[in-house]
């Protein structure tokens, strides 16, 4: 088997992995910690996305990890079945995903209407916004009333955690911001990598002046045990066996599948067209390579998986140019926990939370929307019904109802498209736009109900390649009435075929 990689450009493609690798630690943490699974497990993610789905994928620039689009799926799935069998439902997804790969679904993503997908990712970043201002506000689990009042969040608020997240959306907004640009080289350090670095300074600094407020033990990253090689490899677990029994797995797997396949694909397609060179990713082939990626995870204790934009884009901003970067973050990822885990455990919890608080923001932009309803309600609805749905039951449920909203409209548009009536008098003029339907035969029969008596009736088929049966039908049922009604039907392109049917003059009737 050839070398996977290439290192003609590894002079672009090493400081390029590092700089994915920067951006990679706060993510990774986050996201396990929003989806309820073990800080470690988000770092396992990330490595098997740069060391085994780096190798095996076609695209010259994605990188993959934990994704903030798939928090929401695992923190119930965690919730509900637990985290060996959420495992399970990882490795059965990653099967899943093999097999869309192999059967050529990697077109998949543009079946889903961009409003639906746009849905989906504004109702996960409201999801995780919600989910994060707790800790953000360094309020820790369970300190809460359920009441939810006022009082009680200012009575539970640790001042520390609210300044250090104030402070760290400061920086991600900055970075992001036109001002940013006036920073200079300051603005090539990651804007998640700096507001870190900001936040364990502000946190050292007030237990160095013994200010009045200052972080406990839980609101600190948590990494026990990892003091070594020989710890990290005695971290990784396998998945409960007996999820193979339970249909919850299976379904939790299937969520995951379409999901991560979905958002993996979006991803490559965004990076594609982001790539300087312009080159295409081959979609069946990241198919099969995010499945061995999820087998791999679910098998020794990792989060799901996906192409993540964030790090990709980061990636190409940093100049990478093949998938060595993407390997070489996979590589420093596995070293800093083997060696370097307790220096993960200074980053303070409400800074890991306006990193996801940003990205939840990003994902759910107010203008995204804004345009979305300006755009027209063929467009909206189904991204408001996918947002509504998502939030008030799950990520699957609300993405199939947007798509069959979305269904609605397009049959909408195309059943008052599909024809179009004209009179002038006693001369009618049905004319067949398109394909045909039997969902057109109402809007046929009032058509056909507008013909006068004593008139002449076209009707033109000549754009239309297709004509349903029902359609035919109709039609023979009106000419076969309007004989009484003394209409000459003239039938124009039907199957080839132009033909007029005139009606049959009556006798007189005899005098008695």
């Amino acid at each position: 088997m050839s070398f996977p990689f290439t290192l003609k450009y590894s002079a672009q493609d090493f400081p390029a992995g590092l700089v994915v690798f920067l951006v990679a630690i706060p993510l990774c943490l986050g996201i396990a910690i929003a989806s309820g699974a073990p800080p470690v497990s988000g770092l396992i993610a990330g490595i098997v996305g740069g060391l085994v789905v780096a190798s095996l994928s076609g695209s010259a620039l994605s990188v993959s990890g934990p994704a903030a689009g798939l928090t929401v799926i695992v923190l119930g799935a965690i919730n509900a079945l637990g985290f060996e069998k959420m495992m399970m439902a990882t490795v059965l997804a990653g099967v899943m995903q093999l097999v869309f790969g192999y059967l050529k679904l990697g077109k998949i993503g543009s079946y889903v209407p961009a409003s639906v997908i746009k849905g989906m990712l504004a109702a996960i970043g409201l999801i995780l916004i919600l989910n994060q201002l707790p800790t953000a506000f360094g309020i820790p689990d369970g300190a809460l009333p359920e009441s939810l009042s006022p009082a009680a969040w200012v009575q539970a608020i640790s001042p520390l955690a609210m300044v250090i997240t104030l402070v760290s959306l400061g920086i991600l907004w900055l970075w992001d911001s036109p001002a940013g640009q006036r920073l200079g080289y300051l603005r090539r350090i990651p804007a998640a990598l700096m507001a870190v670095v900001v936040a364990i300074g502000i946190d050292r600094l007030s237990v160095l002046v013994q200010a009045p407020s200052v972080l406990n033990s839980e609101q600190y990253v948590q990494l026990p045990g990892l003091d070594g090689p020989a710890a990290f490899l005695g971290q990784l677990q396998g998945p409960a066996l007996s999820g193979l029994l339970d249909p919850a797995v299976y379904m939790t797997a299937l969520t995951i599948a379409l999901i991560a396949s979905l958002e993996t694909l979006l991803s490559l397609e965004a990076v594609d067209k982001i790539d300087p060179y312009k080159r295409h990713s081959p979609p069946h082939r990241e198919l099969k390579a995010q499945g061995v990626g999820n087998l791999v995870c679910g098998m020794i204790g990792g989060l799901p998986l996906t192409a993540v934009i964030v790090r990709s884009s980061a990636n190409v901003q940093a100049g990478g140019r093949t998938r060595l970067a993407g390997f070489i973050h996979g590589a420093l990822l596995l070293v800093s926990v083997m060696f370097f885990a307790f220096m993960l455990e200074w980053i303070p919890l409400a800074c890991l939370a306006a990193i996801l608080l940003h990205t939840g923001f990003k994902l759910a932009r107010p203008g995204m929307m804004v345009s979305l309803y300006r755009s027209g309600l063929k467009r909206f609805a189904p991204f408001a019904t996918t947002v509504v749905v998502i939030m008030m039951t799950d990520l699957l449920k609300g993405v199939a109802v947007g798509v069959l909203c979305g269904l609605f409209f397009m049959l909408r548009s195309n059943h008052r498209s599909v024809m179009s009536f004209n009179k002038s008098g006693h001369h009618c003029l049905l004319r067949i736009h398109k394909d045909i339907s039997f969902l057109s035969r109402e809007r046929l029969r009032q058509y056909l109900d507008l013909v006068p008596e004593n008139s002449y009736l076209i009707i033109d088929a000549g754009s239309a390649g297709y004509i349903d049966p029902d359609i035919f039908e109709d039609i023979d049922n009106f000419m076969a009435s309007s004989r009484e009604r003394n209409i000459t039907v003239e039938l124009k392109a039907f199957n080839g075929v132009t033909a007029t049917f005139a009606p049959v003059a009556e006798k007189p009737l005899k005098a008695a």
